[in-house]
């Protein structure tokens, strides 16, 4: 029998810095839609996107079929939560 040694992952308690800018972003947008891009144009890492979307901050909203590789998302009711506490 296989052991995994990985633990399972638990939902962080709040965003670390990078998280916090992403999230910020959709509370302006319409839907709360969050960007792509930061505000010098670069592209947003995939990483800060896909942990918003483990810790349930941000949810997939859909897929684009010109770039099926980005993540447009928005934010969630949990996102908008963990962005009250500071």
């Amino acid at each position: 029998m296989t052991e995994t040694l990985e633990q399972p992952r638990t939902k962080r308690s709040a965003p670390s810095a990078a998280q916090r800018r992403y999230l910020e972003r959709g509370l302006a947008e319409p839907g709360g839609k969050l960007p792509l891009f930061d505000k010098h144009g670069q592209r947003i890492k995939d990483q800060t996107i896909r942990s918003c979307i483990k810790n349930g901050w941000a949810k997939r909203w859909y897929r684009n079929p010109i770039k099926p590789d980005w993540l447009v998302c928005k934010l969630t009711a949990s996102g908008r939560d963990v962005l009250k506490v500071k």
